[in-house]
């Protein structure tokens, strides 16, 4: 009987109770089946990692003000946020990590106000 490989469908050649022809397939074929297995989490991660690092380039002074298209087109996603906070007027700031956004109307334009988390944000949070 000829043992078949899951990952490139070549013949196994080797001990019978081998598995994979090469270590290459094995380790593809585990990659591929955990990628499928927790796609969704891969997906929320890698947009919150993306929307970090805008968030991070257009916030370099620690409180900013951008476009929100200018974000939108480098493919941020403001559905996707860690957690918020609130403060004392009860705007809700949304963070991604340690950058968070407030969307504002400035001049019929679209904007977010960019910061950065600060100590006293914890005693609320």
């Amino acid at each position: 009987m000829m043992n078949i490989c899951p990952h490139c469908n070549s013949e196994i050649i080797g001990r019978s109770d081998k598995k994979y022809c090469s270590i290459h397939c094995k380790s593809a074929h585990q990659y591929q089946k955990r990628k499928s297995e927790e796609g969704l989490y891969f997906t929320i991660d890698k947009q919150l990692k993306t929307n970090r690092k805008i968030l991070k380039v257009y916030n370099k002074s620690g409180m900013s003000t951008v476009r929100k298209e200018k974000l939108l087109s480098e493919g941020f996603d403001p559905t996707y946020f860690t957690h918020y906070w609130k403060n004392q007027k009860g705007q809700v700031y949304l963070f991604c990590y340690e950058y968070g956004f407030l969307e504002l109307q400035q001049n019929q334009k679209e904007k977010y106000l960019l910061i950065r988390w600060q100590e006293y944000m914890d005693a609320s949070y």
